[in-house]
């Protein structure tokens, strides 16, 4: 796991989000208070807990998240 969850997540972004993951990747990339280097899922899920009003449902964010632990 290289890069931290953010570099990973904006590669979803998309003009026109067509799924959840591209619209929470759209979200992310707007919120210039996310935690851009962390690789912590505890620090993410606590930060987006309080401060990701865009987040539909936490299991969007835990659906990304193991795709991203998957990556490698």
């Amino acid at each position: 796991m290289g890069k931290s969850f953010y570099h990973y997540i904006v590669k979803f972004r998309a003009a026109k989000a067509k799924d959840e993951i591209s619209q929470f990747a759209n979200d992310v990339y707007l919120d210039h208070s996310f935690p851009i280097y962390s690789k912590d899922y505890n620090e993410l899920s606590s930060y987006l807990e309080l401060n990701g009003q865009y987040l539909k449902s936490m299991s969007i964010f835990d659906k990304a998240w193991d795709l991203y632990q998957n990556e490698d």
